[in-house]
């Protein structure tokens, strides 16, 4: 680093250009590689942010790992209970029974999935119980057929704590008159809302045995959901229990589960950032057009700088050098800014809220009052290297024409 090279070009660095407008330029391409870093880096965070709300969300009624029978009927669902605790990074397990069924209330008429779930256990495997609105889950006792409702399934039946909706069962029983569907009425006893619409207006929960019974399974359950101490360990999980389980028992994981979302949040972020990258990669060409004028106005310097010995090569690594610092710039000042803006995203966005009177985030509609972020030091680190790469590649053809300079056409007119 002592060599001339890089002297000269950190002095074309510094130095006064004789016309400003190289200044500007050099300038432009600073803020631009910054002001592309910056929306990057923040975008990224965001929708690191909303994929982490979905998969809270939707983990909020979720199990990480789920064991199921085949035809959804288990037995000795204990002795499987049992199995997967003995992993080391399951925490807790619940039986569950699932089953379709059509719920009424006066001339509403709604499918929802049943859950049957023992209420001392349920708490355990999900956070439901920290998004009911109204009511608890301790409300669900065995034989009064009471039953909780997502917080839309209610309002689209319009009921309310102490109303009664009627269950119509999927499987029948047969009559002299013919096979007619089995009915039962069960009284609201409370609402959930996870801000996922279709958990809060597709599921109902109800209890463990009422289920069992209004469904015909005897003591069978339809699986055991279990809870993880880390829910990206859940592929390993499923590995290690499938040798152990019961041969009928099938297991999946919470990636399972409406793997659509998040491959349309990946997908979504994958193209956002694919777009900004192309900002960034336009920006670092800026340097391209500055560098070929600090080449234009410096000949007679390259010219003086080769009869004094220097070689294209030196002539070369002096305006890379030079390019390099205004990139490093660029990329240093669009790390700052994209992580100060990655972590107050919130406040920025609400003082443009307030600043214009918008509201880009309705709770009514989206059932979250700010914008999600999550600073991932990957995206940082990628986002980095790839506007520094994109600044380098862009100096190398202005600096190999500086070093084509012919030292005597230079000088002709000096």
């Amino acid at each position: 680093m002592n060599s001339y090279e890089y002297f000269i070009g950190l002095r074309y660095t510094r130095a006064r250009q004789r016309t400003r407008f190289i200044s500007v330029i050099s300038l432009i391409s600073v803020i631009g590689i910054a002001l592309g870093m910056t929306v990057l880096i923040t975008v990224l965070s965001v929708m690191n942010g909303f994929q982490r709300e979905v998969r809270s969300r939707m983990l909020s009624a979720v199990a990480h790992v789920q064991i199921a029978g085949r035809g959804d009927r288990l037995g000795d669902w204990e002795n499987v209970a049992k199995i997967a605790r003995s992993n080391a990074h399951v925490l807790a397990t619940a039986p569950y029974v699932n089953a379709q069924g059509l719920l009424t209330s006066g001339s509403h008429v709604r499918g929802a999935m049943m859950r049957g779930v023992l209420p001392e256990h349920e708490g355990k495997v999900d956070d439901l119980m920290r998004h009911m609105r109204r009511g608890s889950i301790e409300s669900l006792k065995s034989g009064d057929y009471s039953i909780i409702l997502g917080e839309a399934l209610a309002r689209a039946l319009a009921v309310d704590i102490g109303d009664k909706v009627v269950l119509v069962a999927p499987q029948g029983q047969v009559t002299p008159a013919g096979v007619l569907p089995r009915l039962r009425q069960f009284t609201v006893m409370g609402t959930f809302n996870v801000g996922h619409h279709e958990i809060d207006a597709g599921l109902a929960l109800i209890h463990l045995e009422d289920a069992q019974r209004l469904y015909r399974m005897g003591e069978e359950v339809s699986g055991v959901r279990l809870k993880l101490d880390d829910l990206f360990r859940s592929r390993e999980v499923v590995f290690d229990l499938l040798s152990k389980v019961p041969e009928n028992a099938l297991m999946s994981d919470w990636t399972t589960v409406n793997p659509n979302y998040f491959r349309a949040v990946d997908i979504e972020k994958r193209m956002m950032s694919l777009l900004l990258f192309f900002i960034i990669a336009i920006a670092a060409f800026n340097l391209v057009s500055s560098l070929f004028m600090v080449v234009k106005e410096k000949q007679p310097d390259i010219a003086i700088l080769r009869t004094l010995g220097a070689s294209p090569g030196g002539v070369m690594k002096i305006f890379m050098t030079q390019g390099i610092i205004i990139g490093a710039t660029g990329v240093f000042f669009g790390i700052v800014f994209g992580i100060l803006g990655a972590l107050n995203v919130a406040a920025i966005v609400g003082f443009v809220e307030r600043l214009f009177g918008l509201r880009f985030l309705d709770p009514t509609i989206y059932y979250i009052t700010e914008l999600p972020s999550e600073l991932r030091p990957m995206d940082v680190v990628a986002t980095a290297v790839f506007s520094f790469v994109m600044a380098a590649i862009a100096t190398i053809y202005p600096a190999w024409r500086a070093s084509k300079v012919n030292p005597a056409e230079a000088l002709r007119y000096e």
